[in-house]
């Protein structure tokens, strides 16, 4: 058995010791989401406190629990976890041919009032994020709050032509889909800061993952990029916060700051140092602590120790 293979059994079976079992809902005929969800134990009772939901949306290498393992782990004592696979992505799956953002958003809110979530806070990283914010704007009321971390409103021709030309590729597809083992090792350079070298057998595995169902993927990065004429700026009723990697390369910090002035007054910024574009997993302990720090205050749990 792979390495990663052999890490990702041992990662399921901490995830269900905590609670969080994997959960495939069907959202209509051909069309499965997988989700990692909370499980309620049979010692809850009925008095007690309903944990607050937490929804994580995954970027575009990694399927959803890989992605935010570390955060789901530090959660789950006290908030109802949902980490879900877009489709196209670890156990999601569609026969149709929609590959808009919409669509994922879609699928994703009605996966959710199927698992009977009616309010959530969303925290979406790069291509969640954009997702996030469509769920945002198109499901007021599922989504209470968002945290975004290295993301965009959306994909615009000028930002996706500022993103490319900073990390030295001509598409997205080129960046995030790889045709070779070596592709994979440098992905990951450009969406770090620092990251160790790994395995050359990792490299693989991973580069056997992010190519399942390949043809889907370049279709949804086509989908992804919008014209700016098109594009105009909601209005958003959720909080939102934005927690960035100092040093992401794809997203940088003026893009931060550009979003943050886009969202307007209900939007706070906070960015982690000696961190890149995956800085919920470059760099885990500062990331949670400071993701516990804003889902009290979204709650209103900010003198609880949690």
């Amino acid at each position: 058995m792979s390495l990663l293979k052999i890490y990702k059994f041992l990662l399921h079976g901490v995830l269900k010791l905590v609670g969080i079992s994997p959960q495939t809902i069907e959202i209509e005929p051909g069309t499965v989401m997988n989700i990692w969800a909370s499980t309620e134990t049979s010692n809850n009772t009925s008095n007690q406190r309903k944990k607050p939901a937490v929804v994580f949306l995954h970027g575009f290498c990694f399927d959803g629990i890989l992605t935010w393992q570390f955060q789901a782990l530090a959660l789950a004592k006290d908030y109802s976890v949902y980490v879900p696979d877009f489709l196209f992505f670890g156990g999601s799956i569609t026969d149709k041919t929609e590959r808009s953002v919409e669509f994922q958003a879609e699928c994703i809110a009605k996966a959710l009032t199927k698992l009977g979530v009616e309010k959530c806070t969303l925290v979406g990283m790069s291509y969640g994020g954009m997702v996030g914010f469509k769920m945002a704007e198109m499901y007021p009321d599922l989504v209470e709050s968002m945290v975004v971390s290295c993301s965009v409103m959306a994909l615009t021709e000028s930002i996706s032509n500022a993103g490319l030309e900073r990390i030295g590729f001509s598409s997205w597809a080129d960046y995030l889909l790889p045709v070779s083992v070596k592709g994979v090792e440098t992905l990951l350079q450009v969406a770090s800061y620092n990251l160790p070298k790994l395995p050359n057998c990792i490299y693989k595995e991973i580069f056997e993952g992010i190519n399942n169902y390949r043809k889907e993927k370049v279709e949804l990065l086509k989908a992804l990029v919008v014209s700016d004429k098109e594009f105009t700026i909601p209005c958003y009723q959720q909080r939102i916060h934005l927690l960035w990697g100092e040093n992401d390369k794809i997203f940088d910090l003026d893009t931060a700051l550009n979003l943050k002035q886009q969202i307007g007054e209900k939007a706070t910024l906070k960015y982690i140092e000696k961190a890149g574009h995956i800085v919920q997993l470059e760099r885990p302990f500062m990331y949670n602590s400071q993701l516990k720090k804003i889902l009290a205050s979204f709650s209103g749990r900010e003198n609880e120790n949690i």
